[in-house]
């Protein structure tokens, strides 16, 4: 018998989503190494995982992580209006982000424009086996003029 949801209805057949296709690089386990931005001489670890939700309709992301970097959830889906990916992010501060994601050849760019706080941008390369992520993260308080935040590696793990 189906489940039901709270409603009483049967849950609609979520499918995969093909446009997803390009992260399936993303998916698995991953160690993660920062350089702690508070201190540059000591680095802080975590475990990212990706794995598809729903068959394949969405890609999420769990993340683990040593102090002083949160540990968060994100939710990403295709974005039909911008052609870009979008992140949904929540982290173990209560804070809650939406960035766009693009995937161009070997390389990973995540950013988010918000004048009213400050924007970031994240720019990670696969290595040529795809088992490492090399990249960095910057922010632009005003905006606009982007400085260094932290470098972060990823290495998969399974």
């Amino acid at each position: 018998m189906a489940k039901e949801n709270s409603a009483g209805a049967n849950p609609p057949k979520v499918e995969a989503d093909p446009k997803l296709k390009p992260l399936e690089n993303l998916v698995g386990e991953w160690e993660a190494e920062a350089i702690n931005p508070l201190d540059a001489t000591k680095t802080a670890k975590g475990t990212v995982i990706f794995e598809f939700l729903e068959g394949g309709a969405w890609l999420v992301e769990h993340s683990g992580n040593e102090a002083p970097f949160p540990s968060s959830i994100s939710i990403i889906g295709y974005d039909d209006t911008t052609g870009n990916f979008t992140q949904h992010y929540f982290d173990s501060r209560g804070v809650s982000r939406v960035y766009e994601m693009r995937m161009l050849d070997n390389t990973l760019k995540i950013w988010r424009d918000d004048p009213d706080d400050f924007s970031q941008r994240f720019t990670g390369d696969f290595s040529d086996d795809g088992n490492t992520i090399t990249g960095h993260w910057e922010k632009a308080i005003d905006g606009q003029n982007y400085e260094h935040d932290f470098d972060l590696t990823f290495r998969r793990k399974k």
